[in-house]
């Protein structure tokens, strides 16, 4: 007779190897626009069908299959509706997930079917399948740049709160964003910050974007978008230069060379900052240790074993020591993130 435990187990790594499809199902929703169509109230499935372009039946299935994960619930006269779960995957709400499952519908989800391939032989699952590395293929698809940084932009929209309660950028009157994306970062601390004036380095192509950004938010008096290479030179002279989930993208040796960069342009008083997550977190009980996890392996399968990476504390404190800086903080917030602010080593 099977011991219960042993069937219990046996049932969770079903549920764990099945999990791919609970991924695909809520990817495919998104891209049939699914939320959109539910978000006025609940329909059957044969109406939205002609909606969002889709087989009645086969439809109906994706909705009952996604009724026990939260996403949709079904109510007695087969109609459907979305939940509070399923609005984050609304493109008006806070923290959307949505362009996160549009990356997953593209080409980071197709990366992951070669995900074996990384491990076996620790190149990039991406630039196999793409045959170039991440970035560079941003650079060549502006749209999907764009849904990358909405990615992003709606990530850090959760980290924020924690960011701003965690630290006082008050003390510093000029700040760089290296590697700042379309400026959502920047433009949110200019407006926490009043005294204080800005910049978002990054490639030209997100530049634009950043450009845009800092119309829309009426900043062009206190902050700037510059076009630079992190490995190469970023704006000199600032009190402080950001680098917000950056260093993850990258090998150590690169990660070490990014610090020497804006370590080379700050003034001796100046300050550098990581935010990222940290891999060795508290675990509050709630399971939070595995998204540290699932996004190394993110990680991984996009940039192979010598490139991006989450890190430790400490691996990050090694990082800026070889890099010629001395750490003066590191502040764990509550949803993992850490926030570590370093200066130049003095003799």
């Amino acid at each position: 007779m099977l011991h219960p435990r042993l069937r219990d187990d046996a049932a969770r790594m079903r549920m764990l190897l099945y999990g791919q499809l609970v991924s695909k199902a809520v990817c495919t929703a998104v891209e049939l626009g699914l939320p959109e169509a539910l978000a006025g109230g609940r329909r059957s499935a044969e109406d939205l069908a002609g909606e969002v372009a889709a087989h009645p039946l086969a439809l109906r299935r994706l909705l009952r299959a996604l009724v026990p994960f939260d996403v949709f619930t079904e109510e007695p006269d087969g109609t459907f509706a979305l939940t509070r779960l399923g609005t984050t995957l609304l493109p008006g709400t806070p923290g959307t997930a949505r362009p996160s499952a549009l990356l997953l519908a593209g080409e980071v989800g197709r990366t992951w079917q070669e995900f074996g391939h990384s491990v076996r032989t620790g190149g990039s699952a991406f630039t196999l399948l793409h045959d170039c590395a991440l970035f560079e293929h941003l650079e060549r698809r502006p749209e999907r740049r764009e849904v990358f940084d909405q990615s992003q932009e709606a990530g850090l929209r959760l980290e924020l709160d924690e960011i701003f309660d965690a630290v006082s950028f008050d003390r510093y009157p000029t700040i760089v964003d290296v590697g700042g994306g379309n400026g959502h970062l920047m433009c949110e601390l200019l407006h926490r910050t009043p005294g204080s004036t800005g910049s978002v380095v990054d490639l030209p192509g997100t530049v634009q974007l950043a450009e845009k950004r800092i119309v829309e938010g009426g900043l062009t008096d206190r902050c700037t978008a510059v076009v630079g290479d992190f490995f190469s030179s970023v704006t000199p002279g600032a009190d402080l230069y950001i680098l917000s989930h950056i260093l993850h993208d990258w090998g150590d040796d690169s990660a070490v060379s990014i610090l020497r960069t804006c370590a080379a342009a700050m003034p001796a008083h100046g300050r550098i900052m990581v935010i990222d997550l940290l891999t060795d977190a508290t675990d509050d009980g709630g399971g939070r240790h595995r998204l540290p996890a699932l996004m190394d392996l993110y990680m991984l399968s996009l940039f192979g074993a010598a490139g991006g990476q989450e890190r430790t504390a400490a691996e990050f404190t090694a990082l800026l020591t070889a890099a010629g800086l001395e750490p003066d903080e590191t502040r764990a917030l509550p949803s993992g993130m850490g926030v570590i602010t370093a200066r130049r080593r003095t003799a």
